[in-house]
């Protein structure tokens, strides 16, 4: 089985996180925005924050990134990517299975966002027994509290650029806790 650690992100890390992020998330970026190079290493400089990411390391190599926000009455997912060499091995499950666990024992929801395009993503968040509660459409913020039921259009300008999935509402049935353990 692989070693999974987390360690604090350094400023040393704002080039590995880029390179991650284009290795991991390029093509959905691609699909949806298209990759502009110039954008995207403006758009890291402006979220990457290493006091709040996290390393991700699998047998003590850097493998990934993890941003979690501590929210009233919820853990917010920000951000998890795993390079390709390291996806499909169990990671991204654990640590979101210990998330899962952690808001449990807190009686809070864990929510994420996903690009609807990012299908194998939204695959595994199923698998972990979270689901979609909304779809953030064009110019809506991701930090909105919508709770509508979800619509995936087919229409390209009102197509949905991300999902939103939460695990609560599956805590509240009964069962529903054995099928959420890791």
């Amino acid at each position: 089985m692989t070693a999974i650690g987390l360690r604090p992100a350094t400023p040393a890390d704002s080039e590995f996180c880029f390179h991650l992020h284009k290795a991991a998330m390029g093509a959905y970026v691609t699909a949806i925005w298209g990759w502009d190079e110039q954008m995207q290493r403006d758009f890291h400089a402006n979220v990457f924050t290493p006091d709040r990411w996290q390393i991700i390391t699998a047998d003590g190599a850097d493998a990934g990134m993890l941003h979690v926000e501590h929210r009233p009455a919820e853990i917010y997912l920000a951000r998890i990517e795993l390079h390709p060499d390291h996806q499909g091995r169990g990671i991204g499950g654990r640590l979101i299975r210990s998330l899962l666990h952690q808001a449990r024992q807190q009686g809070w929801e864990l929510t994420l966002d996903v690009l609807v395009v990012n299908e194998r993503a939204q695959a595994l968040y199923r698998r972990l027994g979270l689901h979609e509660v909304t779809s953030l459409r064009r110019g809506q913020h991701q930090d909105q509290d919508v709770h509508q039921p979800c619509r995936v259009m087919s229409a390209v300008d009102a197509y949905p650029r991300s999902i939103r999935f939460s695990a609560r509402r599956m805590w509240q049935r009964p069962g529903a806790l054995a099928r959420l353990r890791p």
